[in-house]
């Protein structure tokens, strides 16, 4: 079988709180102003499909939001999204490859998080058989094209398929390629899915 994992609040904790509090603190301008015009338009999809840098992302949303930070402290705050690793899940996906499982990664990210994520959580890498990021395939989830690529890549059907996401959209992507799709609402959703399994 093939297992397709999410990162974000799936392998590893995340919380864009952080990042709006760390900007709060760097610009002044209130969190309560920053949770009403933060928003993941169309900048934030073209910096996870690789078409736009760091800089110009920074940019666009600084724009956006009226926020008067220089690109450090956006950069500083946009890392502070992560909040730590699932160490349950990093176990599952290593007992999966034991099996003779192949496990793999397939993250909507961006460059800038990936200067971050994987010195930070080297585990995520050795738990992995593969990883698979939007900015480097230039297409991003719930897009059909890149759980094909995937699929394609892996030499897998998508009826020896699974895929775990928190995401709603994107596990409709996925299951309208027949590919059996999770939908994470917490931590315990992968645990309890494998508890009968392995």
């Amino acid at each position: 079988m093939l297992y397709i994992f999410d990162l974000g609040n799936v392998i590893v904790d995340i919380d864009f709180n952080r990042v709006l509090g760390a900007w709060s603190d760097f610009s002044r301008v209130p969190l309560a102003t920053l949770k009403q015009t933060f928003t993941m338009g169309e900048a934030f999809h073209q910096h996870e499909r690789g078409e736009i840098t760091d800089e110009a992302f920074a940019q666009a949303l600084c724009h956006e939001m009226d926020l008067p930070l220089s690109y450090e402290q956006f950069s500083h705050g946009w890392q502070a999204v992560f909040v730590g690793l699932r160490p349950e899940v990093i176990a599952i996906m290593h007992k999966l490859r034991e099996q003779g499982h192949r496990v793999v990664v397939l993250s909507n990210t961006n460059r800038l998080h990936t200067t971050f994520w994987p010195e930070e959580y080297p585990e995520i890498r050795s738990a992995a058989d593969h990883i698979y990021l939007s900015q480097d395939l230039g297409m991003r989830k719930p897009e059909a094209r890149i759980y094909q690529q995937v699929l394609q890549a892996e030499g897998f059907s998508a009826e020896d398929t699974v895929f775990f996401d928190d995401n709603v959209d994107n596990i409709e992507g996925a299951n309208q390629l027949g590919i059996t799709s999770i939908l994470v609402t917490g931590k315990e959703t992968i645990p309890d899915y494998f508890s009968t399994l392995l």
